[in-house]
């Protein structure tokens, strides 16, 4: 089950009555990827398979997922608590705040100091406002907010209360400075990157992101959504499969 582990012990699994799954999600996967992978496991049982909170493609880490009955509850998991390790790299922006769009603005970082970039963590803990990113799944007009940027549609989104409880630099080798932030539903890293170079009077974007945590969830106790897959396949042809 760890991540570190050389051999997966799988408890015994009762999907159609339902099953919370942590999967450590894959860098270049999107979530619906994940749940794609996990629904053709089970043909032909037709399973409900869903996952609570939807993590970027460039980002890997927790990704909860929930089978059979238990997809009701998809909601609750989805409103609690989130961890997040990353990296920031400073003295440039992108288009979609991460590494998914070309660099757009450089900066002079000459001048950025440690002292400087620990002070400016303070001014994101809290409530605060932030405008999601354009190249985001948010829906406009029943269609996702990043195809319309990708065809260089423009669109104004309010800005969202989003609430940060912990926010700490962990390591600074210029331009990339790493991050673990503790944050509360719907805040959105790549826009915390952004509005971090603003502040800094520079410029910054998400380089690496890993969801650590969910609620009570933790990264240590996921599985890796190909040996989760494997051993599905493996089992169906077993009486005991539900």
């Amino acid at each position: 089950m760890s991540e570190n582990s050389s051999t997966t012990v799988f408890p015994v699994f009762n999907f159609t009555e339902g099953e919370v799954l942590i999967i450590n999600k894959p860098y270049n996967w999107t979530s619906f990827d994940v749940v794609g992978k996990l629904r053709n496991s089970f043909k032909p049982l037709k399973l409900k398979v869903g996952h609570a909170g939807t993590l970027d493609p460039l980002a890997t880490g927790l990704l909860i997922l929930c089978t059979g009955k238990l997809t009701k509850q998809i909601e609750t998991y989805q409103a609690e608590e989130k961890e997040y390790t990353g990296t920031f790299t400073l003295g440039a922006t992108t288009p979609s705040y991460d590494l998914e769009t070309e660099i757009d603005q450089t900066f002079n970082i000459s001048e950025l100091n440690e002292n400087a970039i620990l002070e400016n963590c303070k001014h994101f803990i809290g409530d605060l406002e932030q405008y999601p990113p354009a190249h985001s799944a948010i829906k406009v007009g029943g269609e996702r907010l990043y195809r319309k940027a990708r065809r260089g549609e423009e669109v104004e989104l309010p800005a969202r209360k989003v609430s940060i409880s912990e926010f700490e630099i962990t390591r600074i080798e210029l331009p990339e400075v790493d991050f673990r932030v503790v944050c509360g539903k719907g805040t959105y890293i790549r826009s915390l990157a952004n509005d971090f170079g603003k502040k800094l009077n520079n410029g910054a974007f998400l380089s690496k992101l890993r969801r650590t945590r969910s609620g009570n969830f933790k990264i240590e106790n996921s599985f890796e959504i190909m040996e989760l897959v494997n051993h599905i396949r493996e089992i169906k042809t077993q009486e005991d499969f539900k």
